[in-house]
């Protein structure tokens, strides 16, 4: 596990590292560094997010983080039972004015959780490692960079097809 941990600390160091370099030449912000509370890290996440295309803060992009959530809390002992580890990826698009901060994003992907783990404390649904994740997140990220602020709705699609709604509010950078 810390070999895993390790080599994906690596690949976002270096994708950061390489769109940093390219986006100093265009001169445009459109990485942000985020910190998630609910959404496809479960309970927390940090995550890093990016646009394929250098030149501009719009338009199809990624997102990579780690986060953890509690698998279960044992009443009689009042103490969190099993922690478990979760790594959010997918794909999103950006929508909105090229000259404006505020923006909308649409994304997918799935997150990979440590521990095989029941939602919620679902019945119905299967124990596994995967779940996937839609986002429709509102997000207001500064033309110069700085302070940025995300906010929407991100359903998680369980291990037995279970849709269940969540939402997310996230603070970040944006560089």
């Amino acid at each position: 596990m810390k070999n895993r941990i390790s080599i994906l600390a690596i690949v976002v160091f270096v994708i950061t590292l390489n769109q940093s370099l390219t986006a100093q030449e265009g001169g445009v912000v459109n990485k942000l560094f985020y910190t998630e509370l609910g959404g496809p890290g479960v309970i927390m996440s940090a995550n890093f997010d990016g646009r394929f295309n250098s030149y501009s803060r719009l338009g199809f992009g990624y997102r990579l983080g780690a986060g953890f959530g509690i698998a279960r809390f044992d009443e009689e002992q009042g103490h969190i039972r099993r922690t478990y580890y979760s790594i959010p990826a997918g794909l999103n698009y950006v929508f909105g004015k090229p000259s404006s901060s505020l923006t909308f994003e649409v994304g997918a992907g799935a997150t990979y959780l440590t521990r095989e783990v029941s939602l919620y404390n679902f019945d119905v649904e299967k124990p596994g490692n995967v779940i996937g994740f839609v986002t429709f997140m509102f997000r207001r990220v500064p033309l110069n960079g700085g302070f940025s602020f995300r906010v929407g709705f991100t359903p998680i699609i369980g291990t037995a097809g279970d849709l269940f709604p969540m939402g997310a509010i996230g603070f970040g950078y944006a560089f």
